[in-house]
């Protein structure tokens, strides 16, 4: 997304995008079945086969993008055989789909500038097409087209899926061994099963104290009694605190959130501030609402609080970051983002719609005494691919 360009617009666009690779793709597959040695009828019958099964991937994906979904916590067999194909190809058919349209245009050019040399030199065009020629052209199109898609596959297959464990070290003035846990969005992508495994991890790590910082769920509000559960089992020596992200907003009101979260045994910070006695010593965690979504307030988050205490700040977005340098905060911590989620480039550099939206994607940024750090988080929106940016719990060894 480019700066400033509003979520709505952004959304209408991968939306508009989406279409207009569907009906690409339909009448590039269409001219190739209409030149292949089939029958008329079998010609006949491919292509409408095609236009029906694209426009049902079309509206089965935009079904699993925007609508609820009532089966909660399917199984993995229900995620492989029906969630995910869907997913991809909503997806790679984009990336195909401006691929190919790449080589056509690539491929037209390289044909205008041969027929303008041979006009230049004298030589004659030829007057028959090579099939060897055809062949490679059809094998050359077909890796265009299957090469997104494979790598969507692989994002949502396994990479989407192999978590580490990023451990940090941090100057805070107070030891204390710290996990933090962002972006889950329970839902069909990220199931009760996946959920265990990743608060397994973090139990193994024995936190002080554990941290969340927003999107539990993906699109819909039934996903968030199992999310709170299975978070409610980590027991860290400190506690837990929790905040909200866009999503939760999204699909419930706050009244119905906080009544959640305390049924659970979650601790809620809705701008406001907790002081955490530990044995070297007093800090505090403050916790303000989502930036854009909800109602923040840092100010109401730090009233009262002695400016000399170590202070963590938990944000949903890290743009507050600025604003809590000014104040002095120590630590912010932040996700959202997912590190952009399909990141081009090699592991640890590259660029994604993220990077393109906010000077803060992912990793550890410093303002004078003040430090942020964005975690890429566990989940999944919109797609449950991730290419280049494998999923995170965050350890971060306060000193």
């Amino acid at each position: 997304m480019i700066p400033g360009l509003p979520f709505a617009a952004f959304r209408w666009t991968i939306l508009t995008l989406a279409v207009l690779a569907q009906i690409y793709l339909f009448f590039r597959a269409r001219r190739t079945l209409r030149s292949s040695r089939l029958s008329e009828r079998l010609k006949t019958l491919s292509v409408a086969a095609v236009g029906v099964s694209l426009i049902g991937l079309f509206i089965l994906n935009l079904a699993l993008l925007y609508r609820p979904i009532p089966w909660v916590y399917p199984p993995a067999a229900a995620q492989a055989g029906l969630f995910y194909p869907v997913a991809v190809w909503g997806l790679g058919s984009i990336f195909s789909a401006l691929l190919l349209l790449a080589g056509q245009i690539s491929g037209w050019t390289a044909r205008l500038l041969v027929r303008h040399c041979r006009r230049l030199t004298g030589r004659p065009q030829p007057t028959s097409f090579d099939p060897s020629r055809r062949l490679f052209l059809q094998a050359g199109t077909g890796g265009l087209f299957a090469v997104p898609l494979l790598l969507c596959g692989y994002g949502a297959a396994y990479a989407g899926r192999n978590g580490v464990v990023r451990e940090i070290e941090l100057p805070f003035g107070c030891p204390l061994r710290l996990v933090q846990l962002t972006d889950i969005h329970a839902g069909i992508y990220m199931n009760r099963q996946q959920m265990r495994r990743y608060v397994d991890r973090v139990i193994a790590l024995q936190p002080d104290l554990f941290v969340l910082t927003g999107d539990y769920i993906s699109n819909s509000l039934s996903f968030l009694p199992g999310c709170l559960e299975e978070m409610a089992r980590v027991r860290a020596r400190y506690g837990m605190l929790a905040i909200l992200g866009n999503h939760e907003h999204w699909y419930a009101g706050l009244d119905k959130l906080q009544e959640l979260f305390a049924r659970f045994g979650v601790p809620l910070l809705q701008n406001e501030h907790r002081l955490i006695r530990t044995e070297h010593g007093v800090i505090a965690v403050a916790g303000i609402d989502d930036l854009r979504n909800g109602t923040p307030d840092l100010n109401a988050a730090l009233h009262g609080l002695d400016r000399s205490i170590p202070t963590i700040l938990l944000s949903h977005r890290p743009e507050i970051f600025p604003q809590a340098a000014l104040r002095g905060l120590s630590l912010t911590l932040s996700g959202h983002y997912h590190g952009g989620q399909i990141k081009l480039g090699r592991p640890g550099v590259g660029v994604s719609l993220a990077h393109l939206r906010t000077p803060y994607p992912e990793g550890l940024y410093r303002n004078g005494a003040s430090r942020l750090y964005v975690s890429r988080g566990i989940g999944t929106t919109f797609t449950p691919v991730r290419l280049n940016v494998p999923p995170e719990v965050t350890l971060i060894r306060l000193t």
